[in-house]
């Protein structure tokens, strides 16, 4: 129950991966681009014997080769802001590509198609925003080469006239456009792609939650028939103390002792037939009316009298009236309430209170314990995992509290201040829907 820190309960968190599974690929791809560039202002100068500045053309070259070595020496930088590393190379690579054309021609080298390479990868694995920067700077980038460059003789085969001919006009042109369609249609195809993923990863969250439901439903199921027999026993025993008890002179003590063991005896009946009906018969909960106030009345009648003392109710508004599933929403505040009681450190009663906000009911459970590491935070919803002693709880009423928040709407959260206590808040539409089936908390 207790938290450090405001968190809601476990829930699907799959962040964009693209910049961290493309990362290692375009560092190879930038050595194999630096290395064939390197080869072809090699070639242009021994080959075709152009005025190539091979020392100068070589240098931005040399850039991307460093850039290189320092993201393999910085992973914890790569880990930490993936994106941003990953925007700033393509970046640089524009800025380094655009000085080895302006060396080698400007935009007539016919390797300036190269910008598309960027471009593709930045649409591919970066958010949009990046996509249309780095699209940008590549088009800017690409129109001053026609501008300020070092002529190849060879290669200005358009220019007939001063001025930008008709022909450099139209290959500027179509580079505007073929970078606006490659990063609108990549982009549309790889949001589809994340989305997709996103909802495969959401999808087999649900189906695993629903085999931990299943499987916790069978074993409630199967307790219930194993555990009924030893029960049995135990109250035609605790009958046999009473008649015992009642016989001797001074054994009142004795007698009041084997009554209240045949009556949790009995009360642990109850919960097991409960248990045995509702994991044979999952068949959901009708959503009813109910004022809160009655509805706290009933999560109070699950404890016993002492544990009442200990709880003070609180409802903003005393005729307030829920549509909930009761049962189900009466057995997540218990759940509640029992690890808040478990948790109170210092005798202040714990709290339970509700509050009513336009379409949502807001019930919160707050107690005085010391709270959690932020590790145990993250962990809290998990099935089976508990900060209680051995004996004290098995760390499923958390679990199927945020599951049954989340089946109605609704989500389970936690707030805390080290030392100062816990609250729990359980936020559930007004106005509920049948609950679909595991709805026992």
């Amino acid at each position: 129950m207790n938290a450090l820190g405001t968190t809601e309960a476990p829930s699907l968190q799959s962040p964009d991966t693209a910049p961290n599974v493309a990362l290692p690929w375009v560092v190879r791809l930038r050595y194999g681009i630096a290395l064939g560039e390197a080869l072809l202002v090699i070639g242009m100068r021994a080959t075709f014997h152009l005025g190539v500045p091979v020392l100068w053309a070589l240098a931005p070259l040399a850039v991307v080769l460093l850039s290189n070595a320092f993201v393999s020496r910085k992973p914890r930088l790569v880990i930490r802001f993936p994106e941003r590393t990953l925007g700033t190379i393509f970046a640089l690579d524009i800025l380094c590509l655009t000085a080895v054309l302006g060396l080698t021609g400007g935009a007539m080298n016919p390797f300036s198609i190269l910008y598309l390479v960027g471009i593709t990868l930045s649409a591919a694995a970066l958010q949009k925003t990046w996509t249309w920067v780095l699209g940008s700077i590549s088009i800017i980038c690409f129109g001053l080469l026609f501008f300020f460059n070092v002529p190849m003789p060879g290669l200005h085969v358009h220019e007939t006239e001063p001025g930008l001919a008709p022909h450099l006009v139209g290959m500027w042109i179509a580079f505007v456009l073929a970078t606006a369609l490659i990063i609108f249609f990549t982009r549309k195809i790889a949001d589809a792609l994340r989305k997709r993923e996103m909802e495969v990863l959401t999808l087999q969250d649900e189906i695993a939650k629903k085999d931990r439901l299943a499987s916790l439903a069978t074993l409630a199921a199967g307790a219930a028939h194993e555990l009924g027999t030893p029960l049995g026993t135990i109250a035609v025993v605790a009958r046999e103390l009473e008649r015992f008890a009642s016989t001797l002179p001074d054994g009142e003590a004795a007698l009041a002792d084997a009554k209240l063991i045949r009556t949790e005896v009995d009360r642990c009946r109850l919960i097991l037939e409960k248990m045995s009906i509702e994991g044979a018969e999952p068949m959901g909960e009708t959503a009813r009316s109910i004022q809160v106030t009655e509805l706290f009345n009933e999560v109070l009648r699950q404890f016993p009298e002492e544990q009442r003392r200990h709880l003070a109710v609180e409802v903003a508004d005393l005729q307030a009236v829920a549509v909930l599933p009761v049962e189900a929403t009466i057995q997540s505040l218990a759940a509640l309430v029992k690890n808040a009681l478990d948790a109170n450190l210092r005798g202040v009663p714990v709290r339970l209170t509700a509050m009513r906000s336009g379409s949502e009911i807001t019930f919160a459970v707050t107690d005085q314990g010391q709270g959690m590491s932020e590790t145990m935070l993250r962990r809290i919803g998990e099935p089976f995992f508990t900060t209680k002693e051995p004996g004290r709880g098995m760390g499923l009423g958390t679990f199927l509290a945020s599951t049954f928040a989340a089946r109605m709407g609704g989500r389970l959260s936690y707030s805390s201040s080290p030392g100062k206590g816990t609250t729990a808040l359980l936020e559930l539409p007004s106005n509920c829907p049948k609950l679909e089936a595991h709805n026992a908390v």
